[in-house]
């Protein structure tokens, strides 16, 4: 008996240290019986599962574990991973709720979390809110009244003003809360009116300044449970795209001040170091990876990543980095040493030319088959006759087979190169970075615009694009 006493009290003290220094969330949900449920959670555009547990005899299902979760916005998935509802998660991370799956905004009730309880009431609120603006919006449709039609949007604006100010009071009131830095994360500036701007009147430069000025204003970059909310990438994801001047200059800037201010949490380093790299390690617009290469020198390359870096996306950065490093747009192109058809010396820096264009292809690729005669089209009947140049690099393929689709389809007037197998054995010997690395060349064709000094001006463009360039570069051509 003695023994069964000590061992239900060690049991007892481990269970309620567990609660202390853990988590301990106890869910029952209407109608689910059995099976499992499970914890998630949201980070960036994707959602994870964190947990998973039986449901007992009860209905209830218990998340547990010995270390506390990260704050942020969790989800209880139900046992056919076919629905959700979410939950706040901060500093009480031992509480219980009961809720039904065909009505969870109004039929759930949590016990021991003040978060979930105000958290579960805006959201009854922001949904009796929703519904009231889709009904005046139908109304809107259908009306054909000028004057109703103002109303209506007065009404509309009226709740929107509404909702504000429920976030502005809740946050004057919970200043520290989750759910207030969350409403400060989904307020947009308000911009004064033109008759407080210079001048009294609208001022378009100055809207532009104060909004992009004031964007992050209440948002602190090194809180780490922003990371795991939907709310976070959306704001982040418009500010980089819409916000700011897509001049490569301009993103690094910002990127490396937001870095910075989320340096001392190193969830938050993590998140917005990370979500940067993949933005623009596949850039949208050329010459952006210019972000992605200064990430890399930055923070990749002096090991501040190290950290929280596997070993296959460690490889992936720095395989992307040391090829990209290379071939910046407004950077001089690393020079090329190979052979012209008659296996003589014929280096990219021997071309002499205003523009040299450097076509990497393969006369196997389907693609260069249909894109590399369009190419010398357009470069017999535009770009030759001003001097341009075109710098034809085998990628692949045997040089028979290249040899015979250059007479084949009559390329006569390209600077043909390629490299045999000893040349790319002793690069590798050398341990010398081979044209693949310099120029990124993971797939064919690839096109690349050099000037005269050959510093890259363009790169992967598609032919056509290409055209375009050229014609804003070299004018229009003078005609007698």
């Amino acid at each position: 008996m003695k023994q069964t006493i000590i061992t239900l009290c060690i049991l007892f003290y481990s269970t309620l240290t567990w609660a202390q220094t853990g988590y301990n969330i106890k869910v029952t949900i209407k109608p689910f019986r059995t099976g499992w449920l499970f914890l998630g959670y949201h980070f960036g555009k994707k959602q994870y599962l964190l947990d998973s547990s039986r449901i007992n005899s009860q209905g209830q299902a218990t998340f547990q574990g010995k270390e506390k979760l990260f704050g942020g916005v969790y989800l209880i998935v139900y046992p056919r991973k076919n629905g959700w509802f979410e939950i706040l998660v901060d500093k009480q991370q031992n509480f219980s709720v009961v809720a039904d799956s065909s009505d969870v905004l109004n039929k759930s009730q949590f016990v021991n979390s003040l978060d979930n309880q105000v958290f579960n009431q805006y959201q009854r609120f922001a949904q009796q809110k929703g519904i009231a603006v889709a009904d005046l919006q139908k109304k809107l449709v259908t009306t054909r009244s000028s004057s109703d039609s103002a109303a209506i949007r007065t009404q509309i604006s009226g709740i929107g003003k509404e909702m504000q100010q429920y976030r502005e009071n809740f946050i004057k009131n919970n200043p520290k809360s989750l759910l207030a830095a969350l409403f400060k994360l989904m307020k947009d500036p308000e911009i004064p009116p033109a008759s407080q701007q210079p001048g009294g009147k609208y001022d378009s430069a100055y809207v532009y300044q104060y909004y992009k000025s004031h964007y992050w204003d209440g948002v602190s970059f090194s809180d780490d449970r922003l990371v795991r909310t939907p709310v976070l990438e959306p704001k982040l994801s418009k500010y980089f795209d819409n916000v700011l001047m897509q001049n490569p200059d301009t993103l690094v800037k910002e990127a490396d001040k937001i870095i910075l201010a989320s340096s001392v949490n190193k969830e938050t380093f993590k998140y917005y170091l990370s979500t940067l790299t993949d933005k623009y390690v596949n850039p949208t617009y050329m010459g952006q990876d210019k972000v992605f290469v200064h990430l890399f020198e930055k923070y990749y390359v002096t090991g501040q990543a190290d950290y929280w870096m596997n070993d296959k996306y460690k490889k992936f950065i720095f395989d992307r980095g040391y090829s990209l490093m290379a071939n910046v747009i407004g950077e001089k192109a690393a020079n090329i040493e190979l052979i012209d058809s008659s296996d003589k010396p014929l280096p990219l820096y021997s071309v002499k030319a205003p523009y040299t264009i450097v076509c990497f292809w393969d006369p196997t690729c389907s693609h260069c088959q249909e894109v590399v005669p369009k190419l010398d089209s357009i470069f017999e009947s535009k770009w030759k006759s001003r001097g341009v140049a075109l710098y034809g690099v085998l990628v692949d393929g045997g040089k028979d087979q290249w040899l015979k689709y250059i007479r084949e389809h009559n390329l006569k007037d390209w600077i043909h190169v390629y490299q045999t197998q000893a040349m790319k054995d002793a690069d590798y010997a050398a341990n010398k970075a081979g044209f693949r690395q310099l120029y990124d060349v993971y797939q064919t064709p690839i096109l690349y615009l050099l000037d005269n000094e050959k510093r890259i001006i363009a790169k992967k463009l598609s032919y056509s694009q290409l055209d375009d360039f050229l014609q804003v570069k070299l004018g229009n051509p003078k005609t007698n």
